[in-house]
């Protein structure tokens, strides 16, 4: 399996627009940060997206996408759905339509918010996403790979997680329900929400994602979702062994 991190910021992503603090005025590409995205690649060439960031369209011209099979939804969050017209040019050149996996509100959310793409009336020709919604009720097959939807807390909201083999996605998380550690065993990389150092009600911050790097216990952890108070080179360097910052573009063999 092969992941690639398409984003690996926060909802305004890294520059910040008007901010000029020394991340986002950094010469280091590691401090750029999207939204936050991961593309899987399976054994047997199945193409996986995890989210579909408003920067989907520059993502996947960045890191040469050209063909996508499944997406999988964390949860309906602007920055993790709004860009999902611009999966149309994979639909030019796939004749199936796409699967989009989530659960029942946000599949919910992209029906109203793409209302158009699920619009009788509307004119069918090339301007319309062709996509097939799926509910996430339970474990389910990509390819040949086994996916444990996991559980997770956005503040008080409720969304998922996603294991693939020995690879885990939590991002977006404050906390992780204990009939979910379970879940979450036996991995060899993880990747997980680190918004700041400062407490968030939404996000863990570094050291919480820290004790529960410790807990689950994964040969690698990645963090994600870090805003502009984490610069790369200083944070990474504060973090335990196994544990580092996620950038984008950065590609890992799981």
């Amino acid at each position: 399996m092969r992941v690639r991190f398409l984003g690996t910021g926060t909802s305004s992503g890294i520059p910040v627009v008007g901010c000029d603090c020394g991340t986002c005025q950094s010469t280091d590409s590691r401090d750029r940060r999207w939204r936050p995205s991961i593309y899987v690649e399976l054994s047997d060439g199945t193409r996986v997206l995890v989210d579909t960031t408003p920067d989907f369209r520059t993502q996947a011209l960045t890191y040469g996408i050209t063909g996508l099979d499944v997406i999988l939804f964390t949860h309906y969050h602007a920055d993790h759905i709004m860009g999902l017209d611009d999966v149309r040019p994979f639909n030019f050149r796939q004749p199936a339509p796409i699967s989009c996996l989530g659960d029942a509100s946000t599949l919910a959310a992209l029906r109203r918010v793409f209302a158009y793409a699920w619009d009788r009336a509307a004119p069918r020709g090339g301007g319309l996403p062709r996509l097939r919604l799926v509910e996430v009720t339970g474990q389910f097959s990509v390819g040949p790979t086994r996916v444990v939807p996991v559980p997770l807390l956005h503040g008080t909201h409720p969304i998922l997680g996603y294991r693939m083999d020995t690879f885990a996605y939590l991002t977006d998380c404050s906390a992780i329900p204990e009939t979910s550690f379970a879940l979450l065993e036996g991995l060899d990389v993880l990747v997980l929400d680190a918004l700041r150092h400062r407490p968030h009600p939404t996000h863990f911050t570094v050291s919480e994602a820290v004790e529960i790097a410790a807990r689950i216990g994964a040969r690698q952890t990645y963090f994600t979702h870090m805003c502009h108070d984490l610069p790369h080179v200083e944070t990474c360097a504060s973090l335990p062994p196994g544990v580092t910052l996620a950038h984008d573009g950065l590609v890992v063999e799981v």
